[in-house]
């Protein structure tokens, strides 16, 4: 089983990000399950979905503890959550970030990878100057760092998923897939 957790702030779109990602696993065959956690349930609060994704049918419920990759819709939740708790070992974490990977202030063993998924999605007219959606974003950086993901499946889901302006959100994906910084080298303790 393949697991992914997602971490981001009420508005920002981390919970339909699960869906549209669980919807592209699916339309690849896999079995997909997708849900979030709240807890204070505010516009702006911390937020996290997560995505189980197998070649079986999936009986596990409950949180993903150990994920194989994260991603981060809201970089000022690096330093206010323990972003890599529990991930795998050479898992991946993916942030919404300017700087590149090496820049980024997080120490482990795992690959990282950063896209400025903000800059696109203003570019693109998603969302506001003060609170752009980069979730459907981000899913097209993600394409590009998940061997068993493909990018036309990914568009295919947030074409049918987003609830405003799907075409620009489908653009802003292919965007961010072409332009995310990855390092496939651990990053060291």
């Amino acid at each position: 089983m393949y697991s992914i957790r997602l971490h981001g702030r009420g508005g920002q779109g981390a919970v339909v990000a699960s869906k549209i990602l669980a919807d592209a696993y699916f339309r690849q065959g896999f079995f997909v399950q997708a849900f979030p956690v709240f807890g204070v349930e505010r516009r702006g609060m911390a937020v996290a979905a997560f995505v189980r994704v197998d070649q079986l049918p999936i009986l596990e419920r409950g949180e993903v503890r150990n994920p194989n990759a994260v991603i981060v819709l809201d970089p000022t939740l690096l330093g206010m959550i323990e972003i890599v708790r529990g991930l795998h070992p050479q898992g991946t974490v993916l942030v919404n970030h300017c700087l590149a990977p090496e820049a980024i202030p997080l120490r482990g063993q795992f690959n990282l990878a950063t896209v400025d998924a903000s800059k696109i999605a203003l570019k693109h007219r998603l969302g506001s100057p003060l609170a752009p959606i980069v979730n459907a974003v981000i899913l097209g950086a993600f394409a590009r760092l998940e061997k068993n993901l493909e990018l036309k499946n990914i568009l295919s889901a947030i074409r049918d998923g987003v609830p405003d302006k799907p075409e620009a959100n489908v653009a802003a994906a292919q965007e961010a897939f072409d332009k995310v910084n990855y390092r496939w080298e651990s990053v060291k303790e």
